[in-house]
C-alpha cells in the first residue's frame, strides 16, 4: 500500500468529519451566510485555526455566494486552499555536505514521538548512504535512552549514551567528539522536553548549543521540532515556546493516524511558516515520510482524486 493510501485511510477521523459537514452544507438550496458559518465552524473544529477557516470559507464563497454548490466542488476548493498554505513550507531536511558531522538537534515535549522519530530518521538516512550517530541527550528518562539504543541496534547506528541524570551537554559534546573521530556525516542529538519549568528547558538547550559550538561554531545545523498531532491546538503553543527557546529550523509532525486533529498542521504552517520536513502516520519505519502538501490536503479534506 502506498504512503498516500495509508494516509487517507488513517486520516479517516479528520477527513470523514470534514466530509460529513461538507455534505450537509451542499444539501442546502444555496450557499448562504448560514452555510458559510457552518463551514467556518467545521474547519475550526478540525483544528485548522480561525484565520485559515475564514480564508478557506471566503475562497469557497467567491463567485458562488447565493448559488447551489456541489460537495465535491467545496472539497476541491478547500483542498486547493490548504495546499496553497502548505506548499511554501514543504521542504525536505536539508543535508549540508560542507558540515561534518552535520548536527541535528531534536526538540519537543516528552511523549511527542521525538525519540522514535530520531530512530526512524537515522535508519532512513543510513539507508540513503549516510553515516549516522545518535547522542541520547534526554538524560532524564531511562526509557528515552533505552528506546534510542533499541533503534540504534535496529538501524546499525551507534548511540552515545550515559546513565540517567548525566549532564546532557556532556553527552552532546561526547557525541560531537566521537562523530568527528569516526567521520560521521550526521549526528542527531535527542533532548529532554520538560515544559513544566521553561527556564530549566531554556537553560539546558542553551548549554547544549554552547557546548557543541566549542567543536563547531556553526552547529547545530538543524533544530527539528517534533510535534504530536493528537494534541491539536496545543501544538501551536508548543511551537511558540520552542521557537523562543531554540532556533527551530523545521518541523516533523507525528501520530497523524487515528486523530481528528491533523488540521493543526495547516494552522502551524500559516502562523509560523517553518519548513515541514516529514510526517508520521504509524509506528513502522516507512510510516515517516517526506511531507507532500497536495497529498496531505487531499487526505485531510477527504477529496477523491
Amino acid at each position: 500500500m502506498s504512503f498516500f493510501k495509508k494516509m487517507k485511510e488513517r486520516f479517516f477521523k479528520a477527513s470523514s468529519k470534514i466530509d460529513a459537514g461538507v455534505q450537509a452544507i451542499a444539501e442546502r438550496k444555496v450557499l448562504d451566510d448560514a452555510a458559510l458559518e457552518e463551514l467556518e465552524d467545521l474547519l475550526i473544529q478540525a483544528d485548522l485555526g480561525v484565520d485559515v477557516a475564514l480564508r478557506a470559507s471566503a475562497a469557497v464563497a467567491e463567485g458562488r455566494f447565493g448559488k447551489k454548490i456541489a460537495a465535491d466542488e467545496i472539497t476541491r476548493l478547500l483542498a486547493t486552499e490548504v495546499a496553497g498554505i502548505l506548499e511554501p513550507v514543504a521542504r525536505p531536511l536539508p543535508l549540508f555536505s560542507e558540515a561534518k558531522p552535520q548536527v541535528v538537534l531534536v526538540v519537543g515535549v516528552n511523549g511527542s514521538g521525538k525519540t522514535t522519530t530520531i530512530g526512524k530518521l537515522a535508519s532512513q538516512l543510513k539507508g540513503a548512504g549516510k553515516s549516522v550517530m545518535i547522542a541520547a541527550g534526554d538524560t532524564f528518562r531511562a526509557a528515552a535512552i533505552e528506546q534510542l539504543q533499541v533503534w540504534g541496534e535496529r538501524a546499525g547506528v551507534p548511540v552515545i549514551a550515559k546513565e540517567v541524570g548525566s549532564d546532557a551537554a556532556g553527552v552532546a559534546f561526547e557525541g560531537m567528539e566521537r562523530a568527528a573521530a569516526m567521520g560521521a556525516d550526521i549526528l542527531m542529538i535527542d533532548t529532554a522536553g520538560r515544559l513544566q519549568n521553561r527556564a530549566d528547558l531554556m537553560g539546558e538547550l542553551e548549554k547544549i548549543v554552547r557546548v557543541i559550538r566549542k567543536r563547531d561554531e556553526t552547529a547545530p545545523h538543524n533544530t527539528l521540532l517534533v510535534l504530536d498531532a493528537t494534541v491539536g491546538q496545543n501544538a501551536i503553543s508548543q511551537a511558540d515556546i520552542f521557537s523562543k527557546v531554540a532556533d527551530v529550523s523545521g518541523i516533523v509532525m507525528t501520530k497523524l493516524d487515528g486523530t481528528a486533529k491533523g488540521g493543526v498542521l495547516v494552522a502551524l504552517a500559516d502562523k509560523f511558516g517553518l519548513p515541514i520536513h516529514a510526517i508520521g502516520i504509524g509506528e513502522q519505519i516507512d510510516d515517516l515520510q517526506p511531507f507532500d502538501p497536495e497529498e496531505f490536503a487531499d487526505a485531510l479534506t477527504g477529496r477523491v482524486v
